[in-house]
């Protein structure tokens, strides 16, 4: 691991490890002493929380300065009021170390340095504050540097979310090849080989008839059984090898079965092993999960029933996309918000919540201004008729705008405030939200006071009023993380049925599918809903965001009577179709950009048009939005005040 740190050639060094295998003491704090005494730069270390450097400080890197003479000589640690000195701070000749949290944005942008290091990943800040991955950012830092080194070891978490698993598969992948003493033959310590005995007169309330003492590793090759004595003996005479294509990334797995430690003997392990079983028969998963991560250095994966992309394929309907097929009635859209683009999802609701997929694309352009970039593109795509399979014309009811994105939010609220009346709605998914902190949340729920203040700085009565979505129950209800629930699993025809067109964009199985319902490292006690490293899930989102808006309308309490009102309408409508037309893709449909909006070719007469939903289910703000003025004796402008002037209406 030195040798790769020492590497010009190697940018980046990744160890994916268990504990108790020295990473800190023997890797990351020597390469920290040997950089300050031989060959000094600025240098930043982070860790999950601010707390967590402040122990790094007090228990480990000024223990090593104080006791290794030329460092002392150089980093006054016994000065305890001395400028280079300090809890986050140690300056020395030549350059300083800074340790920062992740949980600190403005610590991990503020400062340039060719050496940074992160110490275990997986407990860090994703997107602290809307401001972005914090990794990332830290690994900004070093871009301006010929000579870089980026340090990124800890012990990796759950399968498919672990930023260490995910920096381990980019790199060599090195693993430490051990021979046998018997038969020579080279082996990666893995704890499959680890056996032991079994006693029928042993009655352990833990471990039942298992012997532990009794521990040894087998060698695969010829069926030796090791002593730790012997294992540690063969240890010695390892040696790193590649499996994989170098890119610059170095990286390194080693598990707690080569650890010498007396706390690391095979019959520690077995014991540690036994009570983790035990615990999981008896429901209990979180023992199990340590082991996994602590001592085989591996990640956890949480059993998922989610069907196959290509099962979810293989069901998709033979209808054109942006046609409405029989049985949906109502039409709501999800939008997720992008620096660079909009997501778009558009489905038709039918009776029981069952759903058809009418579009799913994205929209390219900026989007930190409204009404320009990517925005008038998505008037053209929202405001359009979609054709019915019958050949009526259905319209959009009403769309949920994500607005979470403190860098987006503003463009977001000025776009939604013009269209109220249509139904359009501003929501949230925060971080705080998105961790899972919405424990109960209903999928729609009224709105939060307004962004907008009026004179008095109070918030505006008809101001933009964001929805927070039950983004856990939401995704509960799509996906489903028990045997057998989740809509996506439903088959056939019938209530909570989703379907999907059979030309949709082949990334719409995969974004679907992107997360998964595990433990968060900021939600205690619980599973959340948590995006798979290096996945896109702009579809998950954006089909939330649509059932928020159908929720909206509350079409899951709408009565037969009123469906039937629909679809008799619709009936209606199609006594004056026009020839069918062929739909077209609209503008950003494909990112290449060459597809174009158009219109569908007829108009439907408004008043033929699916009906409002009754007043009384409409979501407050449109409630607000389209109600009809008073009459003229009581109505806004109705009278003048003593002073002059109008006296105020209301919309």
């Amino acid at each position: 691991m030195h040798e790769a740190l020492d590497d010009p050639a190697v940018t980046k060094v990744v160890s994916m490890k268990s504990a108790q295998v020295a990473w800190t003491d023997g890797v990351l704090l020597n390469y920290l002493g040997r950089r300050i005494d031989i060959d000094p730069c600025p240098m930043i270390v982070m860790f999950a929380k601010d707390g967590a450097a402040q122990q790094f400080d007090v228990e480990k890197f000024t223990p090593m300065v104080e006791v290794t003479p030329v460092l002392a000589e150089k980093i006054p640690v016994g000065k305890s009021r001395s400028k280079d000195n300090r809890a986050d701070y140690k300056g020395f000749p030549g350059g300083f170390l800074k340790f920062v949290g992740s949980n600190s944005p403005s610590s991990v942008k503020s400062t340039p340095a060719p050496v940074v290091a992160v110490e275990e990943p997986d407990d860090c800040n994703d997107n602290v504050r809307n401001q972005g991955d914090t990794i990332t950012l830290l690994e900004e830092r070093t871009k301006s540097f010929p000579r870089r080194k980026v340090i990124f070891g800890g012990t990796p978490t759950i399968e498919g979310v672990s930023r260490v698993e995910a920096g381990y598969k980019e790199s060599d992948q090195r693993k430490f090849f051990v021979p046998c003493h018997d038969c020579g033959e080279e082996q990666v310590l893995m704890w499959e080989n680890v056996r032991w005995n079994r006693r029928p007169d042993l009655h352990h309330e833990v471990y039942g008839d298992a012997d532990p003492e009794s521990a040894s590793y087998v060698c695969p090759h010829c069926g030796s059984c090791w002593t730790d004595t012997q294992k540690n003996r063969n240890v010695r005479k390892g040696v790193w090898r590649a499996t994989a294509p170098f890119h610059g990334i170095a990286g390194f797995y080693i598990n707690e079965l080569y650890s010498p430690f007396p706390g690391s003997q095979l019959a520690r392990l077995v014991e540690k092993r036994l009570r983790a079983e035990h615990a999981l028969r008896n429901g209990d998963d979180t023992k199990m999960r340590s082991f996994r991560n602590n001592t085989e250095g591996l990640t956890y994966a949480y059993k998922s029933d989610l069907p196959l992309a290509d099962t979810l394929k293989s069901r998709a309907l033979q209808y054109e996309e942006q046609t409405v097929p029989d049985g949906g009635l109502v039409l709501t859209a999800g939008v997720d918000v992008q620096h660079d683009r909009l997501a778009v999802v558009i489905r038709a609701w039918g009776r029981g919540e069952e759903s058809w997929l009418v579009f799913w694309g994205e929209i390219y352009g900026k989007t930190a201004v409204a009404e320009q970039g990517a925005w008038p593109d998505l008037d053209a795509l929202l405001d359009r008729e979609f054709r019915h399979v019958s050949g009526a014309g259905l319209r959009i009811k009403a769309v949920s705008v994500d607005s979470s994105d403190g860098q987006t939010s503003d463009a977001v609220y000025q776009y939604v405030r013009k269209r109220l009346s249509k139904g359009y709605m501003a929501i949230k998914g925060g971080s705080k939200y998105r961790q899972g902190n919405d424990d109960g949340r209903e999928i729609f729920s009224p709105p939060r006071a307004s962004v907008e203040t009026d004179r008095k700085q109070k918030a505006a009565k008809y101001g933009v009023k964001p929805y927070i979505i039950g983004t856990q129950k939401a995704k509960d209800l799509i996906l489903g993380f028990d045997e057998g629930a989740g809509r996506i699993k439903l088959t056939g025809h019938g209530p909570g049925r989703m379907h999907w067109y059979a030309s949709v964009r082949a990334d719409y199985y995969d974004q679907i599918l992107a997360e998964v319902k595990a433990p968060h490292r900021t939600v205690k006690g619980r599973l959340v809903w948590t995006k798979l490293a290096g996945r896109r899930n702009e579809a998950l989102d954006c089909e939330v965001y649509a059932l928020h808006a159908a929720r909206s309308l509350k079409i899951n309490l709408w009565r037969d009577s009123h469906w039937d009102a629909i679809e008799q309408k619709i009936a209606q409508a199609d006594l004056f179709a026009a020839p069918d037309t062929e739909p077209q893709q609209p503008k950003g449909g494909d990112p290449s950009g060459a597809d174009e909006l158009a219109p569908v070719a007829s108009e439907v007469p408004a008043a033929l048009e699916a009906p409002d939903p009754p007043p009384a289910v409409r979501p407050p703000v449109l409630q607000q939005a389209v109600s009809k003025p008073k009459p003229a004796a009581s109505g806004p402008f109705s009278g003048r005040r003593p002073g002059g002037g109008f006296k105020a209406g209301r919309w």
